[in-house]
């Protein structure tokens, strides 16, 4: 067999496989490695480009580093593909993002090459920093500790809040900023500028290339030698660039930038970087999508792209035969623009999703009224919270599991402002194949106990269209507005906008045995699960609470006043959510029915099809059907 059709890869299951590899064949492992992961997601759908982007990164961490002993950290976990086929998953990739297979991301309770547990970004370099001074503590010193952070994830304020406690403790840490001008989408703000102008200089990179040549012949990068190519190296950027090295200046040893796709370059420079201890940075240029022509072209859409065809690139989903319901992220995108237009003092928020959230709608049409702020939710949050104070009326537009980092910006800097701002909060509830870092489950409860604020989750595409226009009325105040991911039911939502009263929810039908509680779009699930047990002669209520906060009183009390049997869905967290709080008017009102709650169970919830997920917390159709056969059993019988 030729030596280019050798399957290196077929002999590698563990680093320990990879370490026997010579470093001409590493190339070819690269390109295996890198085949790999476009033959497994063309069949499995996951995060594609940004795991092709780092093949060479990853090989060359793998047979530098001691792994597991040494920490490797992942920041977000979107380009650990290769990583998780090098460390003895390559057998069970397959499942990767399905139910009951592996995590899509790096999860601890997976296996010991997975050092923390990832799926938000911005944490790697904290956490980093928080095994390199336990290594310390413990007399480790032979223990390396490396966080690859990519330049989109870089923007974050906690990745600066690590970058600048790295500094003041010494402990010995290596950043990798992987960095291909592109998050999601691609990056914006005066960092992305920053490392453009370091990357894009001719000059600067021509005098770099000659000393780095220069200090390719020596065995190794020794610190007096570093302590020299430092003061050149400031020297060149104070001149090309008239400004000092940021990282330097937070007292970061700063080398690069080099070419992420030569991997045995970066073979070299990593085993170099061993000897120098302290807090340092390797910036390294990659190309994400890197060996998929389609990939790196367009870079936002094969991010996480469907099936695929390997030689076409063409997507493999079939058009639908029937009418489609719409997403309720088109829903937003297009209502905000309309809404918009109706009203001035709208502009767009969002934390570096533009496509995702369908903010992108408005930032073509209205790009002056539309900000994309980075991977950046508190300053989202508060940035929302600084327009609402000068009279501008803010829909910021936030993936539920991602508002959890701008808590406090939610109470203290919107909420306690007493402002009019909206928060959109994207996929709200189980989420799918992303798994536990992303379900959006915990927005009803964590929001509930916010003071100044109204909660609200629509049915369908024209509630959530309707709660809009309402929000952005007059005195509204902060308002939250949650709907989940993907598809609701087809219905006619492109209507003349109804403004529905803060508070008061609806009676979807009337019934005589039990009622059911549902807020949210979960309650398809409920008018799904009733017309089954219709069949059987039970006549079941169902009401829209539509509102958590204020919840509808008056409706409650009817409720509660015809029913001894009640049932509460939702899907959040059953801790503190629509359950809870119709407990808690019970109490307070001296009632004592039966209250039955269905919702998300107070323990983590992996990945799998939303479907899949609702049958495994026992709110979907057959589980509501179950839960209200239990209940009346006596009368079934």
């Amino acid at each position: 067999m030729a030596k280019a059709d050798r399957k290196i890869l077929d002999q590698i299951n563990y680093p320990s496989d990879l370490k026997k590899v010579s470093e001409d064949d590493l190339i070819q492992v690269c390109s295996e490695l890198r085949q790999e992961i476009i033959e497994q997601v063309s069949n499995n759908p996951g995060h594609f480009g940004a795991s092709l982007g780092v093949v060479e990164l990853t090989v060359a961490l793998h047979y530098v580093l001691n792994t597991p002993y040494d920490n490797l950290v992942w920041d977000v976990g979107h380009q650990a593909y290769g990583h998780k086929i090098l460390t003895g998953r390559k057998d069970a990739f397959h499942t990767n993002r399905k139910y009951k297979g592996i995590s899509g991301f790096p999860n601890r309770n997976e296996s010991e090459y997975d050092s923390f547990t990832v799926g938000h970004s911005s944490t790697s370099i904290s956490a980093a920093l928080g095994m390199a001074v336990a290594a310390q503590l413990s007399g480790e010193k032979d223990r390396k500790t490396v966080a690859v952070i990519g330049d989109g994830s870089m923007t974050a304020g906690l990745a600066f809040e690590g970058l600048n406690n790295a500094a003041g403790n010494n402990a010995d840490l290596l950043v990798i900023l992987n960095d291909n001008n592109m998050a999601i989408d691609p990056n914006t703000g005066g960092l992305n500028d920053y490392l453009l102008d370091i990357t894009t200089s001719q000059t600067y990179n021509k005098v770099k290339n000659d000393v780095w040549r220069f200090l390719g012949k020596f065995n190794r990068i020794n610190p007096n030698t570093q302590k020299a190519f430092q003061k050149v190296e400031n020297g060149i950027k104070t001149i090309l660039l008239k400004q000092s090295n940021l990282f330097e200046a937070l007292n970061f040893r700063y080398f690069g930038p080099v070419d992420g796709h030569d991997v045995n370059h970066m073979v070299k420079v990593l085993s170099d970087l061993q000897n120098i201890p302290g807090p340092k940075i390797l910036h390294c240029i990659t190309k994400k999508g890197k060996g998929f022509k389609q990939a790196e072209i367009d870079q936002t859409y094969w991010h996480a792209p469907g099936k695929f065809d390997i030689k076409t690139g063409k997507i493999l989903t079939q058009a639908p035969t029937e009418p489609q319901a719409p997403k309720f992220q088109e829903v937003f995108g297009n209502t905000l623009v309309e809404l918009a237009e109706m009203n001035d003092k709208i502009v767009g928020i969002t934390p570096a999703m533009p496509t995702g959230s369908s903010l992108n709608i408005m930032m073509e049409k209205m790009p002056d009224r539309a900000f994309d702020v980075g991977i950046a939710e508190q300053h989202a949050v508060t940035f929302a919270g600084g327009l609402a104070a000068q009279g501008k009326l803010p829909f910021c537009a936030i993936y539920s599991s991602f508002m959890q980092r701008a808590y406090d910006q939610v109470i203290h800097d919107v909420a306690l402002q007493n402002v009019n701002a909206v928060f959109c909060l994207d996929r709200g509830g189980l989420v799918g194949a992303d798994g536990a870092t992303h379900h959006g489950v915990y927005d009803l409860a964590f929001m509930r106990c916010v003071p100044n604020l109204t909660i609200a989750s629509p049915l369908n595409a024209i509630e959530l269209r309707n709660l809009m226009f309402t929000a952005q009325q007059e005195n509204m105040g902060a308002f939250s507005i949650r709907y989940p991911r993907g598809k609701g039911r087809i219905v006619d939502w492109k209507k003349e906008f109804e403004i529905l009263p803060v508070g008061k929810g609806q009676k979807l039908k009337d019934g005589k045995d039990l009622a059911i509680l549902s807020i949210g779009a979960i309650g398809m699930e409920a008018m799904d699960a009733i017309e089954e047990l219709e069949k059987g002669n039970l006549s079941i209520a169902h009401y829209d609470m539509r509102y958590l906060k204020p919840i509808d009183e008056e409706l409650l009390h009817e409720v509660f006043s015809n029913f001894s049997n009640i049932i509460t869905l939702e899907d959040g967290c059953i801790v503190g959510g629509l359950g809870s709080a119709v407990l808690e008017f019970m109490s307070d009102n001296d009632y004592s029915s039966r209250v039955k709650r269905l919702g998300v169970p107070d323990r983590w919830v992996e990945q799998g099809s939303q479907q899949e997920l609702y049958k495994e917390c026992g709110y979907d159709k057959e589980g509501i059907v179950k839960a209200v056969t239990k209940i009346l059993a006596p009368k079934t019988n």
